[in-house]
């Protein structure tokens, strides 16, 4: 998984993060409102991870700016561990709602949950971004009308795309959800199938729908 922590209390926010990544899952950090919005907004994130009490946004206003939008779980891990709190950060569109103090292996699991159970949500569905058309179900792909016969991996590489669509995949949640690796195999296994299915998806359109962000990942759209 990628996982975005949001905490402003950096001796909390490392010690999840150096748990997650024990876990071979990567993750990001976030130390106010604002600045996770902006990320939950461009990165791609199979589940975030939000406190309440933030600088510069709080988590409530945070979930309610979301609202309505394309967005990642969100569980929401909060000191403020009443039932109205709980009530208000659910009602607030959180995703699941932990305590603290809390057991990071009851955390994890909560958080394998909700990223398997938002994967099954998203397979039941036809992506379509711009003239591009992917039936999950199937496994076919149109663009513009005209079928596209593609690979396993580049059916795989382009619905994980897909399924975050205008924001930015990084090489390592790619080689998790393609090839199933928790480490980077220092290949060039990823530019080699991109060059291929960008070949596939956008030679002869004039708008080019895959686009290389440098060092970092792949966004399309």
């Amino acid at each position: 998984m990628r996982v975005l922590v949001v905490e402003d209390d950096a001796s909390v926010s490392h010690w999840i993060g150096s748990k997650l990544h024990a876990s071979g899952h990567n993750f990001r950090l976030a130390d106010d409102g604002e600045g996770a919005l902006q990320m939950i907004q461009n990165e791609a994130f199979d589940v975030v991870i939000l406190d309440r009490v933030l600088p510069r946004m709080d988590g409530i206003e945070l979930l309610n700016r979301l609202n309505g939008r394309a967005r990642p779980p969100i569980l929401v891990l909060s000191a403020n561990d009443q039932i109205a709190d709980r009530v208000e950060g659910l009602r607030a569109g959180a995703d699941d709602y932990l305590g603290k103090p809390f057991d990071f292996t009851e955390l994890l699991l909560r958080l394998e949950l909700l990223a398997k159970r938002n994967t099954h949500l998203q397979q039941d569905e036809r992506l379509h971004i711009e003239d591009l058309c992917i039936d999950l179900n199937r496994r076919e792909v149109q663009r513009n009308g005209n079928s596209i016969d593609l690979t396993d991996k580049e059916f795989k590489l382009l619905q994980v795309l897909a399924e975050h669509q205008g924001q930015t995949v990084t090489r390592a949640m790619l080689l998790e959800k393609v090839w199933g690796y928790h480490f980077d195999p220092q290949t060039n296994l990823i530019d080699v199938h991109l060059s291929k299915l960008r070949n596939k998806i956008d030679k002869g359109f004039e708008r080019p729908l895959i686009r290389t962000i440098r060092a970092i990942g792949y966004v399309l759209g």
